[in-house]
């Protein structure tokens, strides 16, 4: 499908009618349906082909070219009797007034599609069946068979009440009302999850994802517990779509080699970020992981140099400002999380580069440190001011520093900025250096002093 937004100002009723009249200034096309499907595949960074039907018109051609752009192989059936469904939506002021269809389904040939599903699979990871009743899946238990005949997990999202014709699926994932139209409607959390088991015996389905809007997901999963997953939703703006990044993020992470578990909750995680954008719309990696690391997961905490950069890089497309700063943190005490907690307020991401254990001997002598590395790191990365630790192992963290080139280098204590390991490098890249005052009070030498003289 081919979805269309006119995007316009409105500040008058028509003279013709009692509807308000829309100035257009923006004419967007965004590939819809299963192509939407595809595109948010793409976005994740997933090699895809998409096998469908569209007319022999100018909105196919609008739409192959959109999918080529993006990077996704194109196998089209272009049918003589029908025009490329088109769904023109007209939008003012964040609000959508009215959608225009263009459409006629008519069924396709069960042979020509399934041909072309056998051409695309070989070597793929994982298959998306996305059912939107429009004929292009005219014989989907074929192709279901096709797909285990090929040891790929098919993924299933369904439409209308007949379920029988997608038997032997790996997942299907019906939203509560599709799968309350089917299975009956539950009093109960509990009368859910036996419905849905019943479901998966008589379908001979692997799993079972309800999707079920401000409620969040439930997956059963044969052999496993149910698994309910709370909405992550903030803000919902519009929910168009949203199945279809549902779907597209549990390919991925099922292709990628993920668990079931693990897919879903990532599935989850998408919903929630896709349902605050207008439209038709797709989320990326580093959206993820962005929303991941604000619940302290995923990318968050102890990082190699490389993953580190990476994230970096992530972070910084997200226009956000990375603080750097360093030290060998042995006894960490009220001064340190002030001190960090100070650091993280000049920015959005804050890196700790930690001295490893054999450096900070040569700092400080054959007795330190007091904490070995593995436990300074652990301890620094379940502060809430710090967003990445990585270690180093030389005297200063001058090539960490040369590598990540922070906006913010800070350091603690009566430095004068020239002073400190890094700052010309940062501040050659348009970055700054800050120094910020320890607690009076406070030091590990102190502690550890204290705690010799008891």
């Amino acid at each position: 499908m081919l979805d269309r937004y006119l995007f316009g100002s409105t500040g008058r009723i028509s003279p013709e009618a009692p509807v308000p009249v829309v100035h257009v200034h923006e004419t967007d096309d965004r590939p819809g349906g299963a192509a939407n499907v595809a595109v948010n595949l793409a976005a994740l960074g997933v090699s895809t082909c998409l096998v469908g039907v569209v007319g022999k018109d100018s909105a196919a051609d609008s739409l192959e070219s959109i999918m080529r752009q993006r990077g996704i192989v194109c196998d089209f059936a272009r049918a003589e009797d029908r025009p490329t469904i088109t769904k023109t939506r007209v939008q003012s002021r964040g609000q959508q007034l009215i959608r225009l269809d263009e459409e006629k389904a008519v069924a396709m040939p069960g042979d020509a599609m399934l041909g072309s599903l056998r051409r695309a699979i070989d070597g793929a990871g994982a298959v998306v069946l996305s059912d939107y009743g429009k004929g292009s899946l005219t014989d989907v238990t074929a192709m279901i068979a096709a797909c285990r005949e090929a040891g790929v997990p098919v993924l299933v999202d369904p439409k209308g009440t007949d379920f029988e014709k997608y038997r032997g699926a790996s997942l299907l994932t019906p939203n509560q009302s599709e799968f309350d139209a089917v299975a009956g409607k539950s009093d109960s959390d509990e009368a859910l999850v036996e419905r849905a088991r019943t479901m998966m015996a008589e379908l001979q389905l692997d799993a079972l994802l309800v999707t079920r809007s401000e409620k969040g997901m439930l997956l059963i999963e044969a052999g496993a517990e149910p698994m309910f997953l709370s909405t992550q939703a903030r803000e919902v703006f519009d929910v168009t779509g949203a199945g279809d990044t549902v779907i597209a993020t549990l390919a991925a992470a099922l292709a990628s080699g993920q668990g079931l578990a693990a897919a879903a909750a990532l599935a989850n995680v998408a919903a929630g970020l896709v349902v605050r954008k207008i439209g038709v719309a797709t989320v990326t990696p580093g959206e993820i992981s962005a929303a991941l690391h604000e619940r302290g997961q995923g990318g968050r905490g102890l990082v190699e140099l490389d993953a580190l950069l990476a994230l970096v890089e992530e972070s910084r497309g997200r226009n956000e400002r990375v603080i750097m700063t360093n030290g060998c943190f042995d006894v960490l005490h009220a001064g340190h999380v002030a001190y960090l907690e100070g650091a993280k307020s000049l920015g959005d991401r804050l890196i700790v580069a930690v001295n490893d254990d054999d450096s900070v001997r040569r700092l400080k002598g054959e007795s330190r440190p007091i904490n070995a590395l593995e436990d300074r790191l652990l301890v620094l990365a379940g502060l809430a001011a710090v967003d990445w630790v990585v270690p180093f192992s030389e005297d200063t963290p001058a090539r960490l520093i040369e590598a990540v080139l922070p906006d913010v280098l800070v350091k603690g204590g009566d430095y004068q900025p020239e002073e400190i390991v890094g700052a010309r490098e940062v501040l050659q890249n348009g970055g700054e250096v800050r120094v910020l005052a320890f607690r009076d009070g406070h030091s590990s030498s102190r502690i550890i002093d204290r705690l010799k003289d008891e």
